[in-house]
């Protein structure tokens, strides 16, 4: 999903869907058009919400898998965050993304894709 075409690999899996440019275009079309069965990866926590809202599976690149409760809870500590910083608090970044969080993303998503073929 993006405001312009992409290089996808070919796969009857994988599409690409090109959508108009603007401030959450795209984060508006996976949340209208995502369904249950759909596993949406994604480190934007508002878009995880939405998602887990409709009742398909988000997860984010470090493998956490968003739930009801987590996902609600992440959405508060990012507007808590923001609102520190709108008011001229350093609050830092995310920690640097390495190979433990390549290998938990990986073991979170197979147990996903996993409990969907079964």
């Amino acid at each position: 999903m993006a405001n312009r075409p992409m290089a996808t690999p070919k796969s009857r899996w994988i599409s690409s869907i090109v959508v108009s440019s603007g401030q959450d275009v795209a984060d508006d079309w996976i949340a209208e058009h995502v369904s249950p069965d759909d596993i949406v990866i994604t480190a934007d926590i508002p878009l995880a919400a939405r998602v887990v809202e409709r009742g398909a599976t988000g997860i984010n690149p470090r493998g956490e898998v968003y739930t009801e409760s987590n996902v609600r809870q992440r959405l508060s500590v990012r507007d808590f965050m923001h609102d520190l910083r709108e008011m001229g608090v350093e609050t830092g970044g995310a920690a640097q993304f390495g190979s433990k969080d390549k290998q938990r993303f990986a073991n979170a998503l197979d147990r996903l894709l996993t409990q969907r073929l079964r």
